[in-house]
This record gives structure tokens, C-alpha cells and sequence, in this order.
């Protein structure tokens, strides 16, 4: 289709992709786990709409500069690791914050900041993780004819089928862990899980900031 080939397994190769724990999957499960079904869902599809920024600046080339340039990879590479730096401390401040009880689980969807805002957190951990850039670039020519009649549209085809195919998996991922932000702990376990990912999110951002081009 399109001057594609082994759809089957690029489906399967995005499927294992989408599976293995990374920032994407750990920011939708921290905001389902504090704002529910509709916040994880909300971080999911910001994710969604990162990849489709990545797949459009690859299949424009724009990809290609990130694995030639060290100094576009090294800028981008700083502002996601300050930016999930930024979630890390975050998550610290409302650990820091007093828990007086469980009814504060009453109230934590009145607080969620918004779907907007939580779209937007998806988006930008997305858009701003260089690995992602660089994993468009390498993996989707390699299921496009070395003949294909239109290169351009047959690595946005198999961008677009990422995005879906990513999106699906990770919105049915905060649904099926949602139920979970239902459980009440105590005020310290609580507390303890914003700390584990406040550390979680603060590894991430070291690994990033430790990652170099290929």
C-alpha cells in the first residue's frame, strides 16, 4: 500500500514499541493514577499529537538534521530533560504539600488543571524527547519500497498508522489503570507515591540527558 511492505510487522514492531516503558507511558499512567480516566486520556492523545509532529518534521527531513547536527540533538535534548526536570519537581511540591485525608481524594479531579493543560504536558514530553525524532527516521524507511513511486506519502502513511495505532494503545492503557486512582491510601502512602515519581521522572530526564546520537 502506498509503496509499503511487512505491514504486519511494523504493526507488531509499534506494538512493542508502545509496550516498553518509557517518559510517554509513565506520564500517562501518573496523570490517570491523580486525574482520572478523562486526564489520561487527555496526556495520551498530547502524546498522540507529539508523534504526528515527529512523523511530519521526518518525513520532511527535518529529522535528518537532529542525526547530523550535535548541536539541534544536544538543544533539544536539554529542553526535554528540563522540561521533565520541571514534572519531577512538580510531582515534589505536591508531596511537600500537607495531606490532611482521604477526603482530599474527593476533591483531586476538581483540581486537575484541565485537559488542556495535560494535553499540552503530553505534547511537549513528546515533541521534545530527540530520541523519538531519530527512531521515526530510522525505522519507518525501512518498511517503504526502495522503489515506491512516492516516498513522501508512503512515510506519512506509516507515520499516520503510528500515531493511531500508538494513540489506540495508549488511551486503552489510562482506561484499563484508571480504575486504580479510585483506591484511597493513607496520606503517606500517597505522599510516597508522588515522591517515587518525582524520582521516576527525574531518572528519565538524566537518561535523556545522558543519551547521544547514533
Amino acid at each position: 500500500m502506498l509503496g509499503t511492505h511487512s505491514l504486519g510487522v511494523f504493526a507488531a514492531t509499534v506494538l512493542v514499541v508502545n509496550a516498553t516503558p518509557g517518559v510517554d507511558m509513565m506520564l500517562v499512567l501518573t496523570r490517570t493514577l491523580r486525574h482520572g480516566a478523562l486526564g489520561g486520556i487527555a496526556a495520551a492523545l498530547g502524546v498522540a499529537a507529539g508523534c504526528v509532529v515527529h512523523a511530519l518534521v521526518a518525513a520532511f527531513g527535518v529529522a535528518a538534521l537532529l542525526a547530523a547536527s550535535s548541536a539541534a540533538f544536544a538543544a533539544l535534548k536539554w529542553a526535554g530533560a528540563a522540561y521533565l526536570l520541571w514534572l519531577a519537581f512538580a510531582m515534589l511540591r505536591d508531596a511537600a504539600r500537607p495531606h490532611a485525608d482521604a477526603a482530599l481524594d474527593v476533591s483531586r479531579r476538581a483540581q486537575s488543571p484541565g485537559a488542556a493543560r495535560l494535553f499540552a504536558q503530553g505534547l511537549l514530553t513528546n515533541v521534545l524527547n530527540p530520541k523519538v525524532a531519530i527512531f521515526f527516521l530510522a525505522l519507518l524507511p525501512q518498511f517503504i519500497d526502495a522503489d515506491a513511486p512516492a516516498k513522501l506519502l508512503a512515510f506519512l502513511f506509516l507515520g499516520g498508522w503510528f500515531v493511531v495505532q500508538g494513540a489506540a494503545f495508549l488511551v486503552a492503557f489510562a482506561l484499563v489503570v484508571a480504575p486504580l486512582g479510585r483506591w484511597r491510601a493513607n496520606a503517606r502512602l500517597r505522599q510516597g507515591l508522588q515522591l517515587a515519581g518525582a524520582g521516576l521522572f527525574a531518572w528519565l530526564a538524566a537518561r535523556l540527558a545522558l543519551v547521544e546520537r547514533a
